[in-house]
């Protein structure tokens, strides 16, 4: 027997398949959502199962109520706590960071959610805003984490708004600034964000950091200077949902 978890998100599709015994990851696959989040949805659910869908399946993420072979939907926030806390069990407060929002998540002792708070506002403190600033610069992401950490000298970015933050750095760049203090300057900004979220529910240590741009090294340097505490990136952080939803089946 098996269970299965899909986090439909804005950027990705993430589906996990768990053995229902162990818990243990069996499979797994990460897809861009585009234009047609249901098809992608059951493309990703299809091809984790080999064609077979269990009959335990948990939708998660933004797009979880149009999953229409899930049997029960749960909140990316209930989600990620399940799944950070199984695969770090002295896990205290989550970061998350996805293409739409970002989150802080405090957790008790069984990982149960005590607090959250979300920025869903607005792009800047979100990894949408790293992806603009990387097509904007013709990077690949992880050129743009190499970039963040070459640098010792973050230059503030002031700007609350993606599109006046990209003209703030393309005024530093013709000034002459060095773009990897200007992308290093980036991170710290979103880090500045998340800092908010992260006082706003009492956040203290361990903190994990769940989500895709947990992937991103820079970005785990600047939240740990920002939040004075070792931030650590998940186990596989991008599959974090959908692990806690499979859990949850």
């Amino acid at each position: 027997m098996s269970r299965l978890g899909i986090d439909i998100g804005s950027t990705t599709v993430k589906a996990v398949l768990l053995n229902d015994d162990s818990d243990e990851i069996v499979s797994s696959i990460i897809l861009p959502t585009g234009n047609s989040p249901v098809e992608t949805a059951k493309t990703a659910a299809l091809k984790v199962s080999d064609g077979d869908l269990p009959t335990d399946i948990c939708a998660t993420g933004y797009g979880r109520k149009i999953a229409p072979f899930a049997i029960k939907d749960i909140t990316e926030i209930t989600c990620h706590a399940a799944g950070v806390k199984a695969m770090h069990p002295n896990a205290a407060t989550i970061i998350d960071i996805g293409g739409q929002d970002s989150k802080a998540i405090r957790l008790d002792a069984r990982g149960g959610v005590l607090d959250f708070a979300m920025n869903d506002k607005c792009a800047a403190g979100t990894g949408s805003f790293l992806d603009s600033i990387a097509r904007r610069f013709e990077l690949t992401l992880e050129q743009v984490a190499q970039k963040c950490l070459q640098s010792d000298n973050p230059l503030p970015i002031s700007a609350t708004c993606v599109v006046f933050a990209e003209s703030e750095v393309i005024g530093l760049l013709t000034q002459g600034h060095d773009l990897a203090d200007i992308i290093s300057g980036i991170h710290a900004s979103i880090a500045a964000r998340i800092s908010r979220l992260y006082a706003q529910v009492q956040g203290c240590g361990p903190v994990y950091f769940s989500g895709g741009v947990a992937k991103n090294e820079g970005m785990i340097l600047a939240l740990s200077r920002e939040l004075s505490t070792e931030v650590k990136a998940a186990h596989e952080p991008q599959l974090m949902g959908a692990y806690g939803a499979a859990l949850l089946a």
